[in-house]
């Protein structure tokens, strides 16, 4: 998972060193067995079942094979292969030794993998059964929060625990607190006090206070669960007979300051600390029907396009901390783009054209917290339509030419709205980018609504509030090159908050919070002596001395 271009996210089930996962429909168990020798990088140890980013790579993996290559499976059963624990959380050596921006992204990596678990539990139908056999540590009950159901067995020593406060002096990294009180509906001062115990709670009391749904004696437990899952099993709406989509491989490939996708390229510019984004429309129409979507070509064009952005997305983030702007433009025919969009309209109910919508909505918010100024260019042989539209709607700013452009002749470029834009691919907050970019005006959304299908020039689209502004051949080179120079100017640190209290507006979600807290919560707490100084409590952890603290509040 780390090779000589970085930290990479591709990996597959023959490749785990720490899951194993096990289809019987309708039920899949995915049980982690860390390998303690199998870190990311060296210098620590992955004992009691803890993780690292590399743990949760394969997590992620897995979760999204489920959904696209085991129709059949309606609940999975996370469980353990160690005795007595199930998962210690988040590996203290590992955290005491990273950089502050590899926490910083290690969290946010491991709370999307969390909510797709809940995405794929809320909108897919496959549901989720956390086991706890044994001790469950801070991001190890983290993960049983993100399911449907925890059972907990009741032999006198197994706990859930948060115990981040008192034990390391920062928070849960996972969305921990905000699930206890706003999924779990915990009270807010049990929650207190669950949260400042370092050895959690057990048995009845963890299930009167609501941090578990059931009890079951290690003697019963695996029949507990099994009959818990084909309950859960029931009220799910996969198809029982459908045959599953193998994940295509992520093709990526390095050249120089360039990476190319099957459906995208990326140029990295260190120097103006930008990295340019070019997404290729497909070249072909979509498919007649959806179950000619198991082949390859053009019919898994979205499904690709989905794939290499999500891959780039966490690339940059990973290993291109520098590169503050991404800039995203797109080639290709528009109307074709569209004629993808209407395929999957017309075929929504079928499940793989669920699931691929679905991942389509998970990357795009994937960039909407992302810590990167977005910029998008609306140039001459550009395809945002319908779903790559979303990437003009979720920058920061974009920018379209306006008319032909005189050196090469190309001609203006146009923009089509498609139905997905008007809830089908939410952000954290709930409401579509439309509604997010209108909360003032929502009669715009309703004059947008009235324009799906039709070709919109730079006017046309200026006037419906769809761009930030459009420029002309004269002055698009200069005011283009001024933007990207301004922005880099600024602060990234002063651009990082900016970017995310101007992104998310209108009501907050628990997933808007978990962002939301982890961006200026955990971000601050990680940089703090209490925390990660010579004598804070990651620093000292394991050595038999006590954190010392500066006991001031700021």
């Amino acid at each position: 998972m780390s090779d000589r271009q970085g930290i990479d996210t591709r990996t597959a089930p023959d490749r785990y060193r720490h899951w194993c996962l096990r289809v019987e429909a309708p039920l899949a168990y995915l049980t982690l067995d860390v390998a303690e020798d199998g870190g990311l990088s060296s210098g620590y140890t992955l004992k009691q079942n803890s993780y690292d980013l590399g743990v949760d790579i394969e997590l992620y993996d897995a979760t999204q094979r489920l959904r696209f290559e085991h129709p059949e499976v309606r609940v999975v059963v996370v469980d353990s292969g160690k005795e007595r624990v199930f998962c210690a959380g988040a590996n203290i050596g590992m955290l005491g030794r990273s950089t502050h921006s590899h926490k910083v992204n290690f969290c946010k990596f491991t709370n999307e993998t969390r909510l797709a678990i809940e995405d794929a539990s809320e909108c897919s139908g496959q549901r989720y059964l956390a086991v706890i056999s044994g001790t469950a540590a801070g991001g190890g009950y983290e993960l049983a929060l993100a399911c449907d159901h925890i059972l907990l067995v009741d032999d006198g020593s197994a706990a859930v625990s948060l115990p981040e406060v008192p034990l390391l002096g920062v928070l849960p990294g996972t969305g921990g607190l905000t699930r206890l009180v706003d999924k779990r509906k915990v009270r807010r001062d049990r929650a207190d006090v669950f949260c400042t115990l370092e050895e959690g709670l057990k048995g009845r009391k963890a299930l009167d206070w609501g941090l578990v749904d059931e009890l079951a004696p290690r003697t019963g437990l695996t029949q507990r669960a099994d009959a818990r899952a084909r309950e859960l099993a029931a009220t799910s709406d996969r198809p029982t007979d459908a045959v599953g989509l193998p994940l295509p491989a992520v093709r990526r490939e390095h050249g120089g300051d360039t990476i190319q996708y099957d459906t995208l390229s990326v140029d990295l510019d260190r120097a103006r600390g930008l990295a340019r984004l070019v997404l290729r429309g497909p070249e072909c129409p979509p498919p007649a029907v959806p179950q000619a979507l198991a082949g390859s070509g053009a019919g898994q064009w979205l499904l690709r396009a989905a794939q290499d952005l999500d891959d780039a997305l966490l690339y940059l983030r990973l290993n291109e901390a520098g590169l503050g702007l991404w800039q995203f433009s797109s080639k290709g025919d528009p109307a074709l783009v569209w004629a993808h969009e209407a395929f999957l309209e017309q075929h929504r109910e079928h499940w793989l054209v669920r699931e691929i919508r679905l991942f389509w909505k998970r990357t795009l918010k994937r960039l909407d917290v992302s810590s990167r100024s977005v910029f998008a260019l609306v140039e001459p042989g550009s395809c945002f339509a319908g779903p790559l539209l979303e990437i003009v709607f979720a920058a920061d700013r974009a920018y379209m030419f306006e008319g032909d452009r005189e050196l090469d002749g190309a001609p203006a470029p146009e923009i089509m709205l498609g139905r997905s834009s008007f809830g089908e691919l939410p952000m954290p907050n709930g409401l579509s980018r439309l509604e997010t970019r209108f909360l003032g005006s929502p009669e715009s959304v309703t004059a947008a609504r009235a324009q799906v299908g039709q070709r919109l020039d730079a006017a046309a689209a200026s006037d419906a509030g769809l761009v930030t502004e459009i420029f002309d051949d004269i002055d698009w080179d200069d005011e283009i090159r001024i933007a990207i120079e301004e922005r880099a100017s600024f602060s990234g640190d002063s651009l990082t908050g900016m970017e995310a209290s101007l992104r998310v507006a209108g009501p907050e979600t628990t997933e808007t919070k978990i962002f939301g807290r982890l961006s200026a919560w955990q971000n601050w707490i990680f940089q703090r002596p209490n925390a990660v100084g010579e004598k804070g409590a990651l620093k000292r952890y394991g050595t038999g001395l006590r954190p010392s603290y500066d006991r001031e509040r700021v």
